[in-house]
This record gives C-alpha cells, structure tokens and sequence, in this order.
C-alpha cells in the first residue's frame, strides 16, 4: 500500500507545484561588476528594458577567441534596436584580460569578476557560457560552447526576443 501512495503523492504534489504562477524565480541573477577598462561599476538590472547577452569568459578559453568578435558585430549591428552584450571575464587577474583583448576592437562592456561570484550565481560549468536574457530581465536561452556557426541562430534569437514588447 505505501509503495503505490508514494507515486500517487508524488504526483498530487508536482501537479500543485506546476500550478503556482512564477513569481520572479526566472529573473537573471542581477550583479554590480567593475568595467575592465575604467572600474566603473555596471549592474545588470540597469539594462532592464534591454535585450542583454551576458557572456562569461577567460583568456585561456580557445572558443571564446571566436565568439568575443562575432559578438562585437551582433552588437554593433543590434544595438540601437536595443540590445546590448556584457562580458564577463573570470582571468585570475585583469592584465591576462587587457592582453587578450588588444588585438581585438570590443565596444560593448567588459567586466571582471574577482570574486568569482557571479559564475556561481549561474552556474557556469566551462567557457565561454552565455545567458540571453529579455527585457524583463528574466532569462530566455543559455548557449555553452561557441562556434562560427552560432552567429545565425544566436541572432534570430536576439531578433525575436527584440520583437517582444518593452517593459
């Protein structure tokens, strides 16, 4: 008897579960970071009514080579539609990030997370890791991994979630 009222409780329980409304569980862990180039602070939830990609990477992470450009030219071209990409780089120290950013003509904010909070708040796993994250703030899609092939899907996303309406 109580292995056939175990299932059914259980099933009872996750009907209940499923019935209460999200109350703001889906909300983007919000983060106030230091920009790379000049320590002023950004926070998250001061992009609210944005479209943002928030990009975890590192120097030493061969993909993010690759998708640190191609999302330089997403934001550039999405941008005054209202998008915006934050990165964030978890390097050991500041000057591996400099190093590895030279080279490259990055425009939208890059941050650094000393403390290495904010992966945790995420649940970053490997790099580069990236949360795509609506108006409202709530997250949408996670992309791990990076290749010349995500730039199409990536933005048909961007430019859905961009149809959406505003705050």
């Amino acid at each position: 008897m109580t292995k056939l009222l175990s299932p059914l409780l259980v099933c009872l329980l996750l009907q209940l579960v499923a019935s209460i409304p999200a109350t703001g569980a889906d909300l983007a862990p919000d983060f106030t970071l230091p920009r790379l180039d000049d320590q002023q602070p950004l926070t998250l939830s001061s992009l609210r009514g944005k479209v943002v990609y928030v990009d975890f990477w590192a120097s030493w992470c061969a993909p993010c080579a690759i998708s640190l450009p191609a999302l330089q030219q997403l934001h550039a071209e999405l941008q005054a539609q209202g998008f915006e990409v934050v990165a964030i780089n978890l390097d050991e120290s500041t000057s591996q990030a400099t190093r590895f950013l030279q080279p490259l003509q990055i425009a939208y904010p890059v941050l650094f997370d000393a403390e290495k909070a904010t992966p945790r708040a995420y649940g970053i796993a490997g790099m580069p890791t990236a949360f795509l994250v609506d108006r409202r703030g709530a997250l949408r899609a996670t992309h791990t991994g990076f290749k010349p092939g995500d730039t199409q899907k990536l933005k048909q996303q961007i430019q859905q979630l961009l149809q959406e309406p505003s705050l």
